[in-house]
């Protein structure tokens, strides 16, 4: 009974410092930007180079975890996670000038890189293995909440103003981080070794190309979009900032993107390249549906409906892709993803921000819209590969919609079994009913920036007996997990 509490408690504490660090304090600066902009007297081009600072800060605390969490456990880097993101919003809340500001928002955008990647180490102790795919799955969901919760909390702006708001959201952390701090377990991780490192050449085979291109693509819409949705909204309902629309267009696009979880179905059922095709040909027209007609309320529902789900979708099929590309080292390979999303989400908000303030809000949206539609020409191809080119072992746990591939043993597009409800990915090799995966600690947080922006989960996939791979195994001791 006691330990049933405690996995219960676990559970409740990872959901809500999920949903505090990402739909709090990352992404609340998309969700206030015009409140923001006008106060502080910001231009669209400054807008973006504050957001691409706070992604080159969730992406250094995510290297910075992958570097400790085997030294310290997870307890102390999900509390300086929360404490990042209570000291970040209080900051936004008080800031009294562009500088204090910034400072916070980038202290606060650093707090998803902490929390994200140790919960699936405290899951793997602390929850009996049968039941931590379900355990990661609540888990992850704590973003898609955070997201829904801040819309109807935007709505209280209009009348007592935005900086009671981010106040609100810094007192929610501090509580969440208290929680947190009695519901983790003490403790370090297990030391792994090393594999031996590869060379640029193994990075540049030729199928990665249209990978890495998908990657950055991906990386530029998705940060622009959450940067500057709300802005065009509200611009297109004639820069009305007591309108209820952004808010509740922000909601909906949370509880749309709960529909992410369906990703594992359609690559199985599809294949990747007509999923890699419907995700960046809807994405593409939800940002061009707020370029062209921002004002037009069905266009804007249209528009969070379609983005909120196929963003989600977006991290699991880049996380599957990479798998096929990198079979020997997937891992490996899928930390040079990582690097070239980097790319697309700290580029994106500064260059479009750029455009914004040259051109119109409506013409940066049309022009990531493009972006989105140039990644249909990247798409990933069908491959045959031999069963001997691929470890024993190989597990793909996707971000955000838990994805599952079993062993290699056909065609590319039909090697994924059927999805749980996890969110963000990590890939790993090994052998025997707990792998461990190669260089994970350093990959860990690496994974872990998918994105957006879920946490991680982890499953096994083993070969049984016969070579054919569908014998389910367990998710390995401290494993990670996107956006």
């Amino acid at each position: 009974m006691n330990d049933m509490k405690q996995q219960n408690s676990l559970v409740i504490a990872g959901t809500a410092a999920i949903g505090v660090t990402f739909g709090l304090a990352r992404y609340g600066y998309g969700l206030f930007e015009p409140e923001l902009r006008h106060e502080f007297g910001l231009s669209l081009s400054l807008v973006g180079a504050i957001g691409s600072a706070t992604y080159i800060g969730y992406l250094i605390a995510l290297l910075v975890v992958g570097a400790l969490v085997t030294r310290l456990g997870p307890r102390p880097l999900v509390l300086a996670g929360g404490a990042s993101a209570t000291g970040g919003m209080a900051l936004v809340a008080t800031a009294q000038e562009p500088v204090q500001l910034t400072a916070g928002l980038v202290l606060a955008g650093t707090a998803a890189g902490w929390a994200w990647a140790p919960y699936s180490d405290a899951v793997d102790r602390m929850v009996p293995a049968g039941k931590r795919e379900r355990a990661m799955g609540v888990i992850a969901t704590g973003t898609a909440f955070g997201v829904v919760a801040a819309g109807p909390l935007a709505l209280l702006a209009h009348d007592t103003g935005w900086r009671p708001v981010w106040l609100l959201f810094a007192a929610l952390s501090l509580a969440v981080t208290v929680y947190n701090a009695r519901a983790l377990p003490g403790g370090t991780g297990t030391r792994r070794a090393a594999q031996p490192r590869v060379g640029l050449r193994w990075f540049a085979r030729v199928p990665a190309v249209p990978l890495y291109a998908t990657a950055v693509a991906y990386g530029i819409v998705g940060s622009v979009y959450w940067q500057y949705a709300v802005s065009a909204v509200e611009a297109g309902q004639g820069g009305q900032g007591g309108s209820a629309t952004a808010p509740l267009f922000w909601t909906l696009m949370g509880v749309a993107g709960i529909g992410g979880a369906l990703t594992g179905h359609a690559i199985g059922r599809y294949g990747l390249r007509r999923v890699h095709a419907g995700i960046f040909g809807g994405l593409a027209t939800a940002v061009a549906l707020l370029g062209v007609a921002p004002g037009a309320l069905p266009a804007v529902v249209a528009s969070a409906v379609l983005y909120g789900p196929l963003f989600m979708a977006g991290s699991g099929l880049l996380a599957v892709w990479s798998y096929h590309v990198f079979p020997e080292r997937p891992s490996t390979g899928f930390s040079a993803t990582v690097a070239f999303l980097a790319l697309g989400t700290i580029s994106g908000p500064a260059t479009l921000g750029a455009v914004a303030d040259a051109y119109g809000l409506r013409a940066a949206f049309l022009a990531t819209a493009a972006v989105g539609a140039l990644a249909l020409l990247a798409g990933p191809r069908a491959a045959r590969r031999r069963r001997r080119d691929f470890e024993p072992s190989v597990r793909i746990a996707l971000a955000r919609d838990g994805v599952y591939a079993d062993s290699p043993r056909s065609r590319t597009d039909r090697q994924v079994t059927q999805p749980s409800s996890f969110s963000n990915s990590e890939m790993s090799t090994g052998t025997g009913s707990y792998p461990r995966s190669e260089n994970s600690s350093a990959l860990r947080g690496a994974d872990a920036a998918i994105s957006s922006d879920l946490p991680p989960s982890s499953t096994t996939c083993e070969p049984d007996s016969s070579g054919t791979g569908r014998k389910r195994g367990k998710i390995p001791a401290s494993s990670t997990s996107g956006g």
